[in-house]
């Protein structure tokens, strides 16, 4: 990530803002909302109608937040629809780049060599963290969202005059189920293997290390006797935990000193990542290359060497038993 404050480029700035010990997460600032008619969603002031050919999408494939809208994306078939542009994964003082590594792209949309000159166009005093994804509409010239929750949001119905609608991943009768579920799994496991990796003290890591642990194990007691997250179907707090599991064991584990078990050591939750990653048009998602590349050399504080491993080699296409729950 990158920093700018007020338009300028900010160095060093992580390290800063961890003088506690804690690790945290700035929230997104763009909070507009695509909708079927253009009003205004539920966190933003202004409306944008969705239209097919409109909408851009900026990701990277290392990045878990930006793999939930990737996703939604693809399941919901909106690929004629909404466009997208894949950064380089190995992240340098300037933040996010593009088209310099293999599976990257060039800015389709804009042209930028770097993706916080967009930031500066939606906003050019613009003060924040410069992440993805990022939610661009080419007719404006601006940045509508950069939240991933509320992106993958718009992307299940905003576009459904165009997308696959035989899938919700929000169903109304589920939502408060859905809401609550992805309370938890975000504090004590989306979010909490970062609260794990960029903990600053001994003792902000070992109150992260035993909550994402607790919550792992009590994710695992609830996917023993039911297939999916909530309601017997599958939904976006399928998707929204399934994205950081598919970056445990090769990441997590090691580099955020995540390294009680692996999701591989969990019966239930190791084949549930199985079958989530079998699941139709998802593997085109994954580029495993960009993940380990990007933790392992953009995380300088982490991992000095820049040293990639090799490993893990986890076999994800071997048969699981979640049909039989």
């Amino acid at each position: 990530m990158s920093l700018l404050v007020n338009g300028t480029m900010q160095p060093d700035w992580f390290e800063k803002e961890n003088e506690d010990g804690t690790f945290k997460r700035m929230e997104s600032t763009f909070r507009n909302w695509v909708t079927t008619d253009g009003s205004a969603g539920p966190t933003g002031d202004a409306g944008f109608k969705a239209e097919p050919g409109r909408y851009h999408l900026y990701v990277s494939y290392a990045c878990p937040w930006a793999h939930r809208t990737l996703i939604f994306r693809q399941l919901k078939k909106l690929q004629d629809i909404i466009t997208v542009s894949i950064v380089d994964p190995r992240m340098g003082d300037n933040g996010w780049s593009f088209g310099k590594f293999p599976g990257a792209t060039e800015d389709h949309a804009g042209g930028a060599e770097y993706l916080y000159e967009n930031y500066l166009k939606a906003q050019d005093n613009f003060t924040g963290v410069v992440t993805v994804p990022v939610l661009w509409d080419k007719q404006q010239n601006t940045i509508v969202n950069n939240e991933s929750s509320e992106i993958i949001r718009m992307l299940n119905y905003a576009f459904n005059e165009w997308a696959e609608t035989s899938i919700d991943f929000y169903p109304e009768s589920l939502r408060d189920e859905i809401n609550e579920i992805n309370e938890q799994v975000y504090h004590g496991i989306n979010n909490g293997v970062y609260q794990c990796g960029f903990a600053t003290s001994q003792q902000a890591y070992e109150s992260a290390f035993d909550n994402l642990f607790a919550t792992l194990d009590d994710i695992e007691t609830r996917l023993k006797s039911q297939r999916y997250l909530v309601g017997g179907q599958i939904t976006e707090a399928d998707w929204r935990l399934f994205v950081t599991l598919l970056r445990f064991d090769t990441v997590y584990y090691n580099l955020f000193k995540c390294n009680k078990q692996r999701i591989e050591d969990y019966p239930a939750l190791s084949n549930y990542r199985r079958e989530l990653y079998q699941w139709p048009g998802i593997a085109e998602t994954i580029n495993m290359e960009h993940i380990k590349t990007h933790y392992y050399y953009s995380l300088i504080q982490l991992n000095p060497g820049r040293i990639v491993p090799k490993g893990p080699v986890i076999d994800y296409l071997l048969p699981h038993n979640r049909d039989q729950i």
